[in-house]
């Protein structure tokens, strides 16, 4: 078991609110459960994914991201994403909310139709099922900060900026010694995570490197760096990373629930969107150079 905390998101919002609160003030990390996002729903998700990744490369590159351009969507190859200027031991797709906007980060998804049908329903209803968790924890967030429960919604999040990924991390080499992902924070408000039994997170505490295991019918949740800006410094987003070392294939389905891409986020200059555009743009810099 985990020493972060597991919260039960179907009490009484003021014990949500300061169990949220109490979390967010020591380790940045903890877990939800009673969330309600259907069982057949996440093993819909996960059996696409499967499906997915077995496939040859070529197949999976029929949906690469380059064929999105700017809206950055669809499936990158293992050691494309980079974290801190090193490469990911990880493959993966990108996803984010259906839009006809033309902007960065903003678009149509590109899914595997041929190849894996079932996807296209199993990830939009997952994208909006966790979305409404998502505004739950929210609303612990703003109660425990001593704001109306309502303050998001109403303000960062009226036009959330949704991001969801699934992972695949190959079984790693014993000879190698990097990580999966390395050290890194998050960018926005809040990540609400799905990860298999293979377990690989570590998260930085006070005390170190604690591992964050698979809790079966929970979400891992952790706050960004915009939370913690947003929050007055009450709040710091935790460095975590993911080293696969379970000697067998590794999947995760991090979901990203984000200011307005329109939102200001004093006092930072420019929009949200602004600042995810650059960050993003780091983290895959030939793809920026292509479609920029």
């Amino acid at each position: 078991m985990s020493t972060l905390p597991v919260i039960d998101l179907s009490r009484p919002m003021h014990m949500i609110a300061a169990e949220i609160d109490a979390a967010c003030t020591s380790s940045g990390f903890f877990y939800v459960r009673a969330h309600g996002v259907p069982t057949s729903l996440i093993k819909a998700l996960e059996d696409a994914a499967r499906d997915f990744f077995a496939f040859p490369e070529d197949v999976k590159l029929g949906i690469a991201m380059r064929h999105a351009g700017k809206a950055w969507r669809g499936y990158f190859p293992v050691g494309a994403e980079l974290t801190s200027g090193k490469p990911d031991l990880k493959e993966g797709l990108y996803f984010g909310a259906e839009s006809d906007i033309d902007r960065p980060l903003h678009g149509r998804n590109l899914f595997p139709d041929e190849a894996v049908p079932e996807m296209r329903s199993a990830v939009l209803s997952y994208m909006d099922a966790v979305a409404a968790v998502a505004q739950r924890v929210m609303r612990g967030v703003a109660v425990g900060l001593g704001r109306d429960a309502e303050y998001f919604a109403t303000g960062w999040t009226a036009d959330p900026t949704i991001l969801f990924r699934i992972f695949h991390y190959p079984p790693q080499p014993p000879s190698y010694d990097g990580w999966g992902v390395g050290e890194h924070t998050d960018y926005g408000l809040l990540t609400l995570l799905l990860q298999d039994s293979s377990g690989g997170l570590q998260v930085r505490t006070a005390d170190g490197w604690i591992d964050a295991p698979p809790i079966e019918g929970t979400f891992v949740c952790n706050i960004g760096d915009m939370l913690a800006q947003l929050s007055g410094g009450r709040y710091h987003s935790t460095p975590h990373r993911v080293r696969n070392t379970s000697g067998r294939d590794r999947y995760s389905y991090p979901f990203f629930f984000d200011p307005s891409f329109d939102a200001h986020v004093p006092p930072r200059p420019g929009t949200y969107g602004d600042y995810l555009t650059a960050k993003v743009a780091r983290v895959f810099p030939e793809l920026w150079r292509e479609t920029s």
